[in-house]
């Protein structure tokens, strides 16, 4: 069971971690990566505890564009002489 429930909205966007982070009892940071939430993770662990969160947004803000172009069949015409 997780320690809380967190909106992605609540959670601070840090440069240096390249990661979404959010306060820790113990002093540190609940972290999450956005590679994280474009797989899907929902759970941002501290480094230097046993806490975890879960967090809470929408997956398809997450999404890679250019991932998706990869999976659509592209339909090509050939022309018959």
């Amino acid at each position: 069971m997780s320690y809380d429930d967190v909106e992605i909205e609540d959670m601070d966007w840090n440069e240096k971690l390249q990661a979404y982070t959010y306060p820790c009892p113990c002093g540190d940071l609940f972290q999450i990566t956005k590679k994280d939430l474009k797989l899907g993770e929902e759970i941002a662990r501290c480094p230097s505890c046993s806490l975890y969160i879960t967090v809470i947004y929408n997956a398809e803000d997450f999404v890679d564009q250019k991932s998706n172009k990869n999976l659509t069949p592209t339909r090509k015409t050939i022309s018959v002489a």
